[in-house]
């Protein structure tokens, strides 16, 4: 019986043009009974990195004088959250919107216009989230009133996931070899492995509480707790009797 096989392929691998992954593809011969297995592992670790959003909202008559306003307004978030020390680098613009403003007059049945509202966010990395709390207080004194977050993540979590893998391996090989004894067989070899990677992306790793709250008397409690670095893995194993050449 044959089996396509992909020797490995991490998440990165995407990227790579077609014909590099069709070269990658092998045939193998597998002789026997073929069983594939899907395994996630993740390892809980301290997040090191914060994401918050900060933004500003005006209202207005007119347009022109909402963004104005957002504009200078904004203008000091901005300042102050350079101020605190973080990076340009780590400040990123994520909306800028006018809107005209209408409420519904339920007496007459109908939109009453009310003006025009600004709107404008950055998002902020922390790269020290000791001072969170200290820096969501500054950006609310400096005129920002639309927070959000905080969104707790590693930097580098390169360490972390090579023990999700190494865990997703073992449990793989371990269920595998489970099956051979229930099916008759005495090994099982590897024919193919992929891998998904989870966490640590653009969104947010899920937070699991550590019960340890960063705050001093003047800053708003933020309790980071813990993130979760994760794999995803599929091995495809082909179940031998005695005198194949079985690789655990």
């Amino acid at each position: 019986m044959m089996k396509p096989a992909l020797a490995f392929i991490a998440a990165s691998a995407l990227t790579l043009p077609a014909h590099a992954l069709a070269a990658a593809n092998v045939e193998i011969d597998a002789s026997g009974p073929v069983v594939e297995l899907n395994v996630f592992e993740s390892v809980d670790v301290a997040p090191d990195t914060a994401t918050i959003g900060a933004g500003v909202t005006t209202d207005a008559p007119t347009a022109t004088e909402a963004l104005r306003q957002n504009s200078a307004e904004m203008q000091k978030v901005i300042a102050r959250i350079t101020s605190l020390g973080i990076a340009e680098k780590d400040i990123q613009t994520t909306g800028i919107n006018v809107n005209a403003r209408y409420d519904y007059d339920q007496a007459t049945q109908r939109q009453v216009y009310r003006g025009y509202q600004a709107s404008n966010r950055v998002s902020v990395i922390l790269r020290k989230i000791d001072d969170t709390g200290r820096v969501l207080d500054a950006l609310v004194t400096a005129g920002a009133n639309d927070i959000s977050g905080p969104n707790f993540s590693i930097d580098d979590d390169t360490t972390a996931k090579a023990e999700a893998r190494k865990r997703a391996v073992e449990r793989a090989a371990a269920q595998a070899q489970s099956y051979a004894a229930m099916l008759g067989y005495d090994g099982v070899k590897v024919l193919a492995i992929s891998e998904s990677i989870a966490g640590n992306g653009p969104m947010p790793e899920m937070a699991k509480g550590r019960g340890i709250v960063l705050q001093s008397a003047d800053a708003a409690p933020v309790q980071p707790g813990m993130v979760q670095a994760g794999v995803n893995i599929s091995i495809t194993y082909e179940l031998l009797k005695n005198g194949a050449d079985a690789a655990q």
